[in-house]
């Protein structure tokens, strides 16, 4: 979705050249995967952290373009939202200490974006869900001034003829309708991106599926959405209804353009770029001058912009990246997981996210004995209920709570980033973190529950909620260890 789109309207005819386009991206891209030596090197790890923009009263500010350029950085992009910024971390190796870096570096990137929106009478925050939205946020003049993003609006009203429908049924019940996916930029994300060669690539894959479970359970943000008390990651449900472009006319199709996926991957990432293009219509048929089989057939390196820009609109929780940059590699991007609520909660999350990914990934025995559907209902499971959910686990009888496993997993989590050169004082560092997040049961979704529970039935409460929130988050400090939400 980074790339330029230079127009918002398209004829039938240059969809039907970007199918077509697509095919032979994918006959391109087998061929790469199978050149010698295409892709290998070092893990890497990089990282994109979305934000929120807030005015004085802590209502979303829509002020994203300016704010921008007050910043003037290339590692700031515009999301979908207006009241959106994404910051992209550089990425490092995986070996050494890196989360302790992807820490910093955000953490200078928040005072930086954020002393940019006090030129427009903002600030930021990192949250999964801004809690002082209302349903007036959510109009088609909300979505960001910039041509690509207006292209993706009428390409998903294209496929989709139908209203958006979200039923979310947690702690209270959410339903409603909205014409456009602007709903999207309720969320807010921190996404963890992991090198990985061609060869292990299913492995890998597999892994961050399996992994994410537990992951998840111990790292909820998003409690609640227009004012109703839902799931600890509510995130994850409201995504994947507001881009959701199943209707009617697609009764056969399993999963939504926002999923989880539907079994394991046997074959590697061509696999997962394959039922991206057979399962999606193409909602912005942007062509580049490349003919990507030509390309190979040379010894070249292509840059399949399709392909890339189609699978940029299909939001598996876990993506297969393909990136001609540096000789060309693949990535799994893992995208499951809340901002906030501080810089050393999220890279404590992606420690225990990427430790558990190596560990599981260099174990491929797990995969026969452990069915696909127990990591489909983990994810949801420790979406809804967090570390109460109750969660299976490769060579576990029953299920078992989510706060048990996550604490017996941290051996596990702690042996993969070892054997991936990460410092055994980096590693753990950021896992004590999880750690003594389970022992105290204070996430940040529990945290912003008692937070609210604490000013009673104050009509100004969630507001109140986010100003303390924003203050502590800004502290550096984990939400562990926040005090009591409300001073005094």
């Amino acid at each position: 979705m980074g790339q330029q789109v230079a127009k918002e309207r398209f004829s039938e005819a240059e969809y039907g050249r970007f199918g077509e386009r697509l095919k032979d991206s994918l006959v391109a891209l087998r061929q790469l995967l199978g050149r010698p030596g295409f892709g290998a090197g070092p893990a890497t790890v990089g990282a994109e952290l979305e934000l929120f923009l807030i005015d004085e009263d802590g209502r979303p500010l829509r002020r994203n373009k300016a704010v921008r350029e007050a910043a003037g950085d290339d590692r700031v992009v515009l999301e979908l939202g207006s009241f959106n910024l994404e910051i992209n971390l550089t990425p490092l190796p995986l070996a050494g200490r890196p989360f302790t870096a992807l820490a910093s570096e955000a953490h200078e990137m928040m005072l930086a974006v954020d002393e940019a929106a006090r030129t427009e009478g903002g600030r930021v925050v990192p949250i999964g869900i801004l809690p002082t939205l209302s349903e007036f946020d959510f109009t088609r003049d909300a979505i960001s001034d910039e041509t690509r993003y207006r292209a993706l609006s009428r390409g998903m009203r294209r496929v989709r003829a139908e209203p958006f429908r979200v039923q979310i049924h947690g702690v209270e019940r959410l339903e409603l309708e909205v014409e456009d996916v602007i709903l999207e930029s309720a969320n807010t994300s921190w996404q963890i991106h992991l090198r990985t060669p061609p060869a292990g690539f299913a492995r890998v894959y597999n892994a961050a599926q399996l992994a994410i479970g537990p992951v998840l359970a111990v790292s909820g943000n998003s409690p609640s959405f227009l004012g109703r008390d839902l799931w600890e990651e509510t995130r994850i449900a409201l995504f994947e209804a507001s881009a959701d472009d199943r209707d009617m006319e697609r009764p056969w199709r399993v999963d939504g353009r926002v999923c989880f996926g539907s079994g394991w991957v046997e074959n590697g990432a061509e696999e997962l770029f394959e039922q991206s293009v057979r399962e999606y219509e193409p909602v912005m048929p942007v062509m580049d001058d490349e003919d990507p089989l030509a390309v190979v057939r040379e010894g070249g390196l292509p840059r399949l912009a399709e392909l890339r820009l189609h699978q940029g609109t299909v939001w598996q929780w876990n993506r297969p990246v393909y990136d001609p940059a540096d000789g060309g590699h693949l990535r799994v991007e893992l995208r499951a997981l809340p901002a906030g609520p501080t810089c050393a909660d999220m890279a404590a999350n992606a420690a225990f996210l990427l430790g558990l990914v190596v560990a599981m990934a260099r174990r491929p025995g797990w995969i026969d004995a452990f069915p696909f559907a127990d990591a489909y209902r983990n994810f949801y499971r420790a979406a809804r209920s967090g570390l109460d959910a109750m969660l299976a686990w490769p060579g576990r009888t029953d299920p078992t709570s989510a706060a048990g496993l996550v604490l017996d997993l941290l051996p596990v989590a702690r042996e993969g980033l070892e054997s991936a050169g990460v410092d055994e004082a980096e590693a753990s560092g950021h896992l004590s973190v999880i750690r003594d997040r389970v022992r105290l049961r204070r996430t940040g979704a529990v945290w912003q529950r008692e937070a609210l529970a604490a000013r009673g039935d104050d009509p100004s409460a969630r507001a109140g909620m986010l100003a303390r929130y924003r203050e502590l988050a800004f502290t550096g400090d984990p939400v562990h260890i926040w005090p009591g939400p409300f001073p005094g």
